[in-house]
């Protein structure tokens, strides 16, 4: 295996070297599995990588010697050779394709023919309802993986672990091991955390699935595995935002097998992260039933934005603000007193984020009133703010960053303009800020507008290179 880890890690570096180059790019969310594309550490998901959204990922883990029994047809050891303890290391290279499909190749060895020869596979899902849309999601996949060659015409099977292992036999103890094709077919749900001004923004994905070949052959096995799951396997993962593109997922797994818990950060599409495999065993046993650390890093990058893959949570629909004019309190009249005139101003209307107008008067120094006590906004900030989600203060736009809309990039096109809300309408959002365009206007749209705040929009020109 030394051989292939300095192989798989120059090929990682290479990968990241490229990767580099920044840019508004699209997002992501789940993290990256240890041999298959996204995912847990080694449960599929439901969801894809976006479209053309390229993932490249180096992991590994450390093994202490072990024994290698080597078995006849009826799983009786005939000799006994040990295992090489060290870091087992593997590559995998992921695609996202229109949203739906994300296919994939795994490289986890390669050596001469006296070590297994070469493990170099294929894995592909399709999503058939994408959890991103309405919280629940399925898919279908498979993996695949040949089994190792020794030279001694014998066949044998691919091992859950990565790594060639000539006990592992494709007819052993009587019992058919057909690990190199795993369907599978996975659902999830993408839960909303608990919204608390003490906790950072955070989701849960549940997922659960039942699959063939690796998920569930060889479980009879003594010293591959000691469990019946028939195939069935699960996880949890917790997503926490650490900052704007920057996302801390921790995981727990049971592949069939093994029961995994891990943690990776995503910081703007380069993720690290570590894990400890079968942790459900007390003592060891052999190399596959023991516990075993390992790390992984993983570069996310998006070809149509030119740029890395930014993590996000799944966006909520946030609460309606205070709404203007508010109510007047409850009020104790103690003595009759002569109320001050009220402030005078022209009256106007301004357009909000959510599209509809506002009634307010505007003062000869410019000052906006509002409220029937005709109290200017300013004063009244923070405490009471217009309803809708704007983009002042956000990074991405006091940074003067591209905008993506439908895969078009937009950029910041001219000062900034008062709309009438009748003349607009929305067509999307962008991190969480709704995006609108003239009303009338035909597809591909040419410019859109983004609510800096209340009844103040900027203009985002499609294809406008920044000078």
């Amino acid at each position: 295996m030394r051989t292939w880890t300095r192989v798989s890690a120059g090929l990682f570096g290479a990968a990241l070297a490229l990767a580099t180059v920044s840019g508004a790019a699209a997002q992501t969310k789940m993290p990256s599995t240890l041999r298959y594309g996204s995912g847990l550490m080694d449960v599929p998901v439901a969801s894809v990588l976006p479209h053309l959204a390229v993932v490249g990922t180096f992991s590994g883990f450390w093994t202490s010697n072990d024994t290698d029994f080597v078995t006849d047809d009826n799983g009786v050891p005939i000799a006994v050779e040990p295992f090489e303890s060290g870091f087992n290391s593997d590559l995998s290279l992921a695609v996202g394709l229109f949203d739906r499909l994300e296919v994939g190749g795994t490289f986890q060895a390669f050596e001469d023919e006296a070590n297994g020869g070469n493990l170099v596979g294929a894995f592909g899902r399709l999503s058939i309802v994408r959890p991103q849309d309405y919280g629940l999601g399925l898919a279908v996949g498979a993996r695949y993986v040949p089994g190792p060659d020794y030279g001694d015409g014998i066949d044998r099977a691919p091992g859950r672990l990565g790594r060639a292992d000539r006990r592992l036999r494709t007819t052993l103890g009587g019992e058919d091991i057909d690990t190199d094709f795993s369907f599978y077919a996975v659902a999830d749900a993408e839960l909303p955390g608990i919204d608390s001004e003490h906790l950072p923004r955070h989701d849960f994905t549940v997922t659960g699935g039942w699959g063939s070949g690796m998920f569930r052959d060889g479980d009879r096995l003594p010293w591959y595995g000691a469990t019946d799951s028939n195939g069935w396997f699960g996880g949890v993962a917790l997503h926490v935002e650490l900052a704007e593109a920057s996302l801390l997922t921790v995981m727990g797994e049971w592949n069939g097998f093994d029961l995994n818990v891990g943690a990776q950060v995503d910081v703007k599409g380069v993720r690290v992260g570590a894990h400890v495999l079968g942790v459900n065993y007390g003592i060891d046993q052999s190399i596959y039933r023991s516990t075993k650390f390992g790390l992984l890093g993983s570069v996310a990058f998006c070809v149509e934005q030119g740029g890395l893959c930014r993590p996000s949570l799944k966006d909520r629909v946030k609460p309606d603000t205070i709404q203007l004019p508010a109510p007047p309190p409850d009020t104790v009249v103690v003595t009759r007193v002569e109320a001050p005139p009220l402030p005078t101003g022209a009256p106007a209307q301004i357009c909000l984020a959510t599209g509809q107008p506002v009634e307010v008067l505007v003062t000869s120094r410019g000052d906006t009133l509002v409220g029937p006590s005709r109290v200017a906004i300013e004063s009244l900030r923070p405490g009471v703010v217009f309803a809708g989600t704007y983009a002042e203060g956000r990074a991405w736009y006091e940074a003067d960053e591209p905008i993506a809309f439908e895969k078009t990039p937009y950029a910041r096109s001219g000062g900034m303009v008062r709309l009438n809300c009748d003349g607009i309408t929305q067509v999307g959002e962008y991190m969480g800020v709704p995006l609108f365009v003239q009303r009338g206007a035909e597809k591909p749209y040419k410019m859109l507008y983004v609510p800096v705040r209340p009844g103040v929009w900027q203009g985002y020109e499609a294809d406008l290179r920044k000078t």
